[in-house]
């Protein structure tokens, strides 16, 4: 289908590009920006007047719980979700039943997701054979079977040798290991973060050593091993400070933050409200603004949503009892746009840090308008407010503290492919 989007605002921050222009899509593909390629004959015109027009978004951790989770979400209903925020790519961890450590699994999901058609999904794989962090997954037959990266989620791997064989074999094999860094034993019963606000509500902390200390262990196996590593949804300043301060040093690591943790901090737990248990947690507003320095200052790469959807009744509990996380694919972007409402950064350098940011670190052919890249594409009104409700939403799970909360950024029309899968 040949489709022309007309009088857009064009940004592309992997070309640098942000202008007032047309898009013209043939094939699936991007076929040119500004003037129509040689006979070229729109079967759709889509009108982006007063609209940006962006890459589709790349969220680098998105927990769509199916195999095995279905209670809580399924590929299609996330994937529908993901489309409904702009979102073209998800990055899945492998935290299914089973876990994601054998090529069936792999081939399942990207089964799901292709019958779904709503959104690419990038699986992870595990990084030990069941998370248990003793064995080495078969990680580059895994990798043939189409996993982007490995990782062992937040589940711990106790012995320093382990970690070093899995670096080793990775490194060897040229594979991107994902770290989501947390000292088991430190953060063992803790539902918060580890402050005075914690101790007001008599609930258990978590201290920012439970991810520094891992953040520091991982980057001295990382310069041991020279692999190509990531840390994801890091929640603290002096974490982030040590991943730059690698990268500084020529160390191949990157690393996100979720939207959340740039946004919230451990006094919003004040109401036990569950919807603010998320693991990691929500931190001081030290190291909140230590996370926006690092954003202004380029410190970080990506913003994910680290979306965990969760059916009612894991909600239901006093706070401490409930499941962590929380659902995020539909307001990623809206929330992400508070970091230019705020004037923090701008328009251009937000959506590089959805799209192109994230597809580098994936070292992927995504999260671009180059002209013969995919026709993923996010048109959406960064100015018109929408509220999220039980009623539109899209995920199976209902678990934001941002439920009935006005937001600013509406998608209009999201294209995966060259295919509109989404239109409000």
């Amino acid at each position: 289908m040949n489709i022309a989007i007309r009088n857009g605002r064009v940004i592309d921050p992997a070309n640098h590009l942000d202008q007032i222009t047309d898009l013209f899509i043939c094939a699936g593909k991007i076929a040119a920006i500004g003037e129509p390629p040689a006979a070229f004959s729109a079967d759709q015109e889509i009108d982006a007047t007063n609209l940006v027009v962006s890459p589709g978004l790349i969220d680098l951790c998105a927990n769509l719980r199916e195999p095995g989770y279905s209670r809580k979400g399924t590929i299609a209903s996330e994937t529908a979700a993901a489309a409904a925020g702009g979102i073209t790519t998800l990055c899945m961890p492998p935290l299914t039943r089973p876990i994601a450590d054998n090529t069936a699994v792999i081939d399942l999901i990207e089964d799901l997701a292709k019958q779904a058609g709503n959104a690419r999904v990038l699986p992870m794989g595990a990084l030990t054979q069941e998370l248990k962090g003793e064995q080495l997954s078969p990680m580059y037959g895994l990798s043939k079977a189409g996993c982007i990266g490995f990782t062992n989620a937040r589940e711990p791997i106790h012995s320093s040798l382990t970690l070093a064989r899995c670096l080793e074999y990775a490194a060897t094999h040229d594979l991107l290991v994902i770290f989501q860094p947390q000292d088991a034993d430190l953060a063992a019963g803790g539902t918060m973060h580890d402050d005075t606000t914690c101790t007001r509500l008599g609930l258990s902390g978590i201290p920012e050593s439970a991810e520094t200390i891992e953040v520091a262990r991982c980057l001295l196996l990382i310069e041991q091993t020279g692999v190509r590593a990531h840390f994801g949804q890091l929640s603290c300043e002096r974490s982030v400070k040590m991943v730059m301060d690698a990268r500084e040093r020529g160390l191949p690591v990157t690393a996100d933050i979720a939207i959340q943790n740039l946004l919230l901090t451990d006094e919003n737990v004040s109401g036990f409200d569950p919807n603010f248990h998320l693991i990691p947690p929500l931190r001081s507003q030290l190291d909140r603004a230590g996370l926006r320095h690092a954003l202004v200052a380029d410190g970080f790469q990506a913003i994910c949503s680290d979306h965990q959807p969760h059916e009612l009744a894991a909600k239901q509990a006093p706070f401490a009892a409930t499941e962590p996380g929380m659902t995020g694919l539909e307001t990623l972007l809206s929330l992400s746009l508070m970091l230019v409402q705020q004037e923090l950064i701008s328009l251009p350098q937000m959506l590089a840090k959805l799209t192109t940011g994230p597809a580098r670190v994936l070292n992927v052919d995504l999260g671009t308008l180059t002209p013969g890249s995919s026709a993923d594409i996010c048109i959406f009104d960064p100015e018109q407010e929408w509220v999220l409700t039980q009623e539109n939403r899209r995920s199976a799970g209902a678990n934001t503290p941002f439920m009935g909360f006005p937001l600013k950024g509406v998608v209009r029309y999201t294209l995966f492919e060259g295919n509109v899968v989404f239109q409000q």
